[in-house]
């Protein structure tokens, strides 16, 4: 069969290893996942009403312009409907993003040691890669700019940055977007954006009626607490969301996902809560990175990028082992770092020990 050349040397998106799957191979009882960025918190009990509630057949269609959730959501962020663009997920927007707007032809760009997924969906559309150093677990903005040329269709802007947890100030990311050529598309990946205390951060929504050329990535999968159900958005001027929707398929979010993330948006006190809990768990880890002299990005995020100084599959095996799921930086760009979720307070203390434990057998 004559499948695209880069199919055939392209790795699969992997995610971090489930609940159950670690529970059979370690005959483990209880095991606590930090891996995948997810809220310990669970989601807005507005959000389980919702959908306990629901009526919604199985039998029928999504609604495919998910009039609830996009009335609600342009109300929330006082927008017009037809600035909005939904998606199974933000993954799918990246994917919708680069069917509409890479080819052979074209190139993009995006900072090394940022979301997989820019690069992974333009390799399959064949597109020119053009991946700029970070400084510090920081986009090069500068360089970024540099790296433009007459190819150039998109540049992707991920901030706060996974994995990383890094963010993007105001002033920067506005003398950057003032120089980018109008007919190329910058696309700001906010997935973490609820979680930002930064006061320099910026207001996105606001640029995208500046900058006409932005679109604004964001999901109900991180702090919304609804990753098993898929429901990214994004937000850009009506020109572009008419012209990405041919590339969208159709009914690519379903019903019971729209319900929900439509119910969650009523509940800010539940994102306000999870927001101040997840700053109260990252200082958990910011002492313990003091107390062992370990170096981390300080994050705007709800994860943490620690460098351990030694081989980061190692520590991934033993945590692993003792019941906690995390993240290897191997595959991320910081092979001797591993990227850990902050959990609930007794959640961060059980991973803080075992960490406490590797520790001590090291030095010994």
């Amino acid at each position: 069969m004559r499948f695209k050349q880069q199919l055939l040397t392209l790795t699969p998106y992997q995610p971090g290893k489930s609940i159950e799957s670690v529970k059979r191979e370690y005959h483990l009882e209880h095991i606590v996942k930090l891996a995948s960025n997810e809220n310990p918190f669970g989601c807005s009990l507005q959000a389980l009403a919702a959908l306990q509630q629901s009526a919604a057949s199985l039998a029928i269609y999504p609604d495919g312009y998910a009039t609830l959730l996009r009335e609600k959501l342009a109300a929330f962020l006082n927008v017009s409907e037809d600035e909005l663009i939904f998606g199974n997920g933000s993954d799918n927007l990246i994917q919708i993003i680069s069917r509409a707007l890479l080819h052979p032809d074209a190139s993009t760009i995006m900072s090394e040691h940022t979301f997989s997924q820019y690069k992974h969906n333009a390799v399959i559309e064949g597109a020119i890669i053009k991946e700029v150093p970070a400084i510090h677990g920081e986009h090069d903005l500068e360089a970024m700019l540099a790296a433009i040329d007459e190819k150039t269709n998109v540049i992707w802007v991920c901030s706060p940055n996974n994995p990383t947890g890094t963010y993007i100030s105001e002033q920067k990311l506005v003398n950057f977007l003032d120089r980018i050529p109008p007919h190329i598309l910058v696309v700001l990946d906010e997935a973490y954006h609820e979680y930002v205390v930064a006061e320099d951060y910026y207001d996105s929504i606001s640029l995208t009626r500046k900058y006409d050329n932005l679109i604004v990535l964001r999901t109900f999968s991180k702090i919304y607490g609804l990753a098993a159900l898929r429901v990214g958005y994004g937000v850009a001027n009506p020109g572009i969301i008419k012209a990405l929707e041919p590339a969208r398929e159709p009914f690519n979010v379903n019903a019971l996902a729209q319900m929900a993330a439509a119910a969650s948006i009523a509940d800010q006190d539940f994102v306000k809560t999870c927001r101040e809990k997840n700053r109260q768990g990252l200082a958990q880890f910011y002492e313990f990175c003091h107390e062992h002299n370990l170096k981390y990005y300080p994050s705007q995020t709800n994860f943490i990028l620690i460098d351990f100084q030694i081989d980061a599959d190692k520590i991934f095996q033993f945590l692993l082992e003792r019941g906690y799921i995390v993240r290897s930086g191997k595959a991320l760009g910081f092979p001797t770092s591993v990227r850990i979720t902050v959990g609930s307070a007794e959640q961060n203390d059980g991973l803080l020990r075992v960490l406490e434990d590797f520790l001590a057998i090291r030095k010994a």
